[in-house]
């Protein structure tokens, strides 16, 4: 097939409102993963709440991806452009409030209300705006792809992701070095503004392709959907488990960081944290067709085993070499476990029930972020300067006890079978 048909093929399979879709995917990833490259830092270090610093950067990133599958009842009462609107509206204002945080004019409004109040209230009004965004970009992928390019459709609006998720640390390096840390959360306030205006003035509401039906949601349906989901063991132990992985993910913003800074010596720390992403959007291609013919179960233990050495490597060498190799190896084993972890997921799931428990797939990166935060804290203010490799051996060691519970689960539930 030549270029200029694959083109045409393109085309044809995805109409306009996909394709502005998936590029306001692009920026607002990259104003995302730009302010949360520095979040952790900036708290501790230009807002001054040093001790609570991966905490409450944990908590913004936990609500932004627990709330989507209760922000989905919105998407359906008011539709995709007025939600997005207001998550831009919101993400806009809130990032220039964190921001805020750091700067001396904003200094008496700070005082007033309490250092670290003030930080709670501007990171849950960003993530609650924020939470908006994913049920809005990929309810639009899937109602503007043909049933037959559906997984293309998924792949394209991933790879969006990752690369925000490549840029913005880059981006956010160029704009601390240049005018201080606090401009990174306004230079991610003016992106979403300016996706707020590109919204309003491009963006239509998407029809689906015929054959392509989604399900209304409710505020009832939702709780009823959780009480079914919550009740099934075997789904949520697995989820829960799951969680590990994500815990080992959040440290390379929560804790690597100030690794870099403070042991490494090296202050670009934003270059450090790109490697994962640059990782997944190389190798989750390749390592996709060497294991799909691997259970997976199989792929996915894969995946925490090479997540787990990946700390290791970069606490036992404790240089910034041997940090790139270790993102890098973790990034090895996200692309492997991440598409089989949807498979697994959907498998595990009752067959009438598939589309309610994929909206609870995300889980384990909220349960993550949760747990992670804290955990950086107690790591950092405990080893960083007198033992970095324990630091990271504990990390690694979260990861290890994670696999073993997957064995664990899959020697228990391995060749049970989804029933209606």
């Amino acid at each position: 097939m030549t270029v200029r048909q694959r083109i045409e093929k393109l085309r044809i399979a995805f109409v306009p409102a996909f394709w502005i879709a998936n590029v306001l995917e692009l920026f607002e990833r990259l104003a995302f993963y730009g302010s949360k490259a520095v979040l952790a830092v900036f708290l501790a270090t230009k807002v001054g709440l040093d001790k609570d610093a991966s905490t409450l950067t944990g908590l913004f990133s936990g609500v932004i991806y627990s709330l989507p599958i209760v922000a989905g009842v919105f998407v359906d009462k008011y539709g995709f452009r007025k939600t997005l609107m207001t998550c831009f509206l919101m993400f806009a204002i809130g990032y220039f409030l964190i921001g805020l945080g750091g700067m001396g004019f904003g200094q008496p409004l700070v005082g007033a209300v309490g250092k670290k109040g003030y930080m709670v209230v501007v990171l849950l009004l960003t993530a609650i705006g924020g939470s908006l965004i994913k049920p809005c970009i990929v309810g639009t992928v899937a109602k503007t792809s043909k049933p037959d390019a559906r997984a293309l459709g998924f792949s394209i609006y991933y790879t969006m992701v990752n690369f925000g998720g490549a840029i913005g640390p880059i981006l956010a390096l160029q704009v601390r070095e240049n005018f201080g840390i606090e401009y990174v959360l306004v230079m991610s306030s003016i992106t979403t503004g300016l996706l707020l205006i590109g919204t309003f003035l491009f963006f239509k509401e998407p029809e689906s392709y015929e054959g392509v039906d989604v399900e209304k949601r409710t505020f009832g349906k939702v709780f009823s959907d959780m009480l079914l989901v919550f009740r099934n063991f075997k789904f949520i132990s697995f989820l829960v488990i799951f969680s590990g992985f994500w815990i080992m993910f959040w440290q390379i913003f929560y804790l690597f960081p100030f690794y870099i800074i403070d042991v490494l010596k090296y202050p670009s720390f934003e270059i450090l944290e790109t490697v994962d992403a640059w990782g997944v959007i190389l190798f989750t291609v390749p390592l996709a067709a060497l294991v799909k013919k691997w259970k997976p179960i199989r792929a996915m233990i894969l995946g925490f085993i090479l997540a787990s050495l990946s700390w290791l490597v970069i606490g036992i060498n404790g240089t910034i070499a041997a940090s790139i190799i270790g993102i890098a190896i973790y990034s090895l084993g996200e692309a492997t476990q991440s598409p089989r972890f949807y498979e697994y997921v959907s498998a595990l799931a009752p067959k009438s029930q598939v589309g309610t428990f994929m909206g609870f797939a995300f889980l384990p990166v909220a349960l993550g972020s949760f747990m992670a935060g804290p955990l950086a804290d107690w790591l950092r203010h405990t080893y960083l300067q007198t033992d970095p490799l324990r630091m990271w051996l504990i990390v690694s060691s979260i990861g290890i006890f994670s696999t073993l519970l997957m064995l664990i689960y899959n020697s228990f539930f391995g060749q049970q079978t989804a029933k209606e």
